[in-house]
């Protein structure tokens, strides 16, 4: 019997209560089983389960939504944001990666949180994966990856602005990025050469420097290297036909230079379905590829997909990563 999963309480105010309801209902009866760290008033007519531990979740969940209780000091008004409630939006994310740690969930899904409240209460960290990094790292940046059934993409540079990005842009920081997701990428999705695929900086890739150095300059030389260590590493690629079907289908992972290059392929062939996944943590943290949609919550109007997409990877990836211990 493989273990629970641990999800996280994530923005009270946004979609994360609708969505994990409907996740609930959608796969309690062939999982995979989870356990929410979170209020139980939040899920009002809901059954549910206040359990004391993961241990209990797999017996309750096909009838209850299992939940390790977490109470909110302030009242929970849908699509209002309240800082008296972030330091428990934290502590979930904490409580369910120190779980993980101890072997007693399989890995970690994190509802969509609201850095601008985390910020305002002193959170220092610009999201979930920094944060992750500090509680589960392995010693190397963690590596942020989306995922759908149709790519894996890894923006190389995240939540920087584009000047910013461009400027940080190294061959070092590609080489590194690269050797951490070929690894995961075998480890965890048990791909056994992983083919990875590089997009240029710059339009057509640099056309043989006529429209920027870069390409020649920084991301060549990484690919080189990457394959003196046997990485199948390629390109770099114009990014304007690098996220064709025909393209995807010659590659495992392509990564972006900088972030919206990443994110704007895998959130126009799957917005719904796409999954956050933080690679290079010594624990399984997947993620709903969307945010808090205060716009819409309480309305009945989100879309689950996204999270239970995430909780089936991070079982995938739980079952995958145990039959290499």
């Amino acid at each position: 019997m493989s273990l629970p999963l641990a999800l996280t309480l994530g923005e009270p105010s946004g979609i994360a209560p609708e969505i994990t309801a409907k996740a609930w209902r959608a796969v309690r009866r062939a999982g995979p089983a989870f356990v929410l760290l979170g209020d139980p008033s939040l899920f009002p007519g809901l059954p549910l389960a206040e359990v004391s531990g993961p241990e209990q979740a797999e017996a309750a969940f096909p009838t209850h939504l299992p939940i390790l209780p977490l109470r909110l000091p302030a009242p929970v008004i849908p699509g209002r944001l309240d800082v008296a409630n972030a330091g428990t939006v934290i502590e979930s994310i904490r409580a369910a990666v120190a779980l993980a740690q101890a072997g007693r969930v399989g890995g970690v899904v994190t509802n969509p949180i609201q850095k601008s409240v985390l910020t305002e209460a002193g959170f220092p960290h610009p999201g979930h994966t920094e944060f992750l990094g500090e509680l589960a790292g392995t010693g190397a940046p963690p590596v942020m990856m989306l995922a759908c059934p149709g790519l894996r993409v890894v923006p190389v540079t995240i939540h920087l602005p584009l000047r910013d990005a461009i400027t940080r842009l190294d061959a070092a920081l590609i080489v590194a990025q690269a050797r951490l997701v070929a690894g995961a990428l075998t480890r965890d999705f048990g791909i056994a050469a992983p083919r990875l695929a590089l997009c240029g900086l710059n339009p057509h890739a640099g056309e043989a420097g006529t429209m920027g150095h870069e390409d020649a300059a920084i991301i060549a030389p990484a690919i080189a290297e990457l394959r003196a260590e046997g990485i199948d590493a390629r390109g770099p690629y114009p990014a304007d036909t690098l996220f064709t079907p025909r393209a995807r289908a010659g590659y495992d992972c392509a990564f972006g230079m900088y972030h919206d290059q990443a994110l704007i392929p895998i959130k126009t062939i799957d917005m719904d379905g796409g999954v956050n996944v933080t690679l290079g943590l010594s624990i399984v943290r997947t993620s709903p590829d969307h945010g808090t949609a205060l716009d819409i919550a309480g309305q009945d109007r989100a879309d689950p997909s996204s999270l239970i997409a995430a909780l089936r990877m991070a079982a995938d990836m739980a079952r995958a990563r145990s039959m290499t211990r």
